[in-house]
């Protein structure tokens, strides 16, 4: 078994099992608000991050799976697809992203 490291893909240990998997719900979802609220642009980091915060209270394990996959893309792809610039792939479609591209959680100063 080859064991590697990157942000695309997870070690698997003995059982088989990511590091991911093996994370708690609350772990997992605390992971993941981070990763949301801390991409690199203050762009992505209130466009990603808002709809975590505002969403993720009820996900289920695919939910957190697909929000997981989804932060492994690249930020401009994630708004591309927010805002109807770009067609995201096939796995992201459904109605995480369509809750995603309604845009009614992010913050709006004026």
């Amino acid at each position: 078994m080859q064991i590697y490291w990157s942000s695309r893909h997870a070690a698997h240990g003995v059982a088989g099992q990511s590091c991911m998997e093996k994370m708690g719900p609350n772990d997992r979802l605390k992971r993941l608000r981070y990763r949301a609220s801390h991409r690199g642009t203050r762009e992505a980091d209130i466009l990603i991050g808002a709809f975590v915060d505002a969403h993720s209270a009820g996900w289920d394990d695919a939910a957190l799976a697909w929000a997981e996959a989804m932060l492994e893309e690249q930020d401009v792809d994630i708004i591309a697809w927010a805002i109807g610039t770009a067609e995201p792939p096939e796995r992201f479609q459904g109605p995480m992203l369509e809750a995603l591209r309604k845009l009614d959680y992010v913050p709006v100063t004026r």
